[in-house]
């Protein structure tokens, strides 16, 4: 007999709305130091995300929802997991040639920051250039 875990609120949460809300027995996220778990009665926490993999296991090993997410802040506080990103998507959903244009976007805005001609801010750039790339990576696209 599979072992039940303990479930927990879970909100994947986008500028545009809500991307996942429920419970799940994990979830897992893109920290900037190196991905994070979290299961049911985890400590209090706060951290800053980078573009990546996010992954919420309603049931663990069996079934798992995946976004591409891109950077944002992620808290914990009693039971209850938040992941704010600029932008989720569910991995069957991604647009190939959507992420693909905001890569190309990005990379081209870049190039004019390097050459002096934006003043845009690199690190969002190479947020914007990870995240896409990550979208294709998710999809198994890239």
């Amino acid at each position: 007999m599979a072992d039940e875990r303990r479930k927990f609120d879970v909100s994947l949460v986008t500028p545009e709305g809500t991307a996942y809300e429920g419970e799940a027995e994990m979830i897992i996220v893109p920290g900037e130091a190196g991905e994070i778990g979290v299961l049911a009665r985890h400590a209090p926490l706060v951290a800053l995300l980078k573009a990546g993999s996010t992954r919420v296991h309603l049931r663990y090993g069996i079934e798992i929802l995946e976004f591409a997410t891109g950077p944002g802040f992620f808290q914990v506080q009693q039971d209850k997991a938040i992941a704010l990103v600029d932008d989720a998507v569910r991995a069957q959903d991604v647009d190939d040639d959507r992420a693909r244009r905001q890569l190309e976007e990005a990379q081209a805005e870049l190039e004019r920051v390097d050459r002096g001609e934006s003043t845009a801010d690199r690190w969002q750039l190479e947020q914007r250039i990870a995240h896409a790339e990550n979208q294709l990576t998710v999809a198994g696209h890239d």
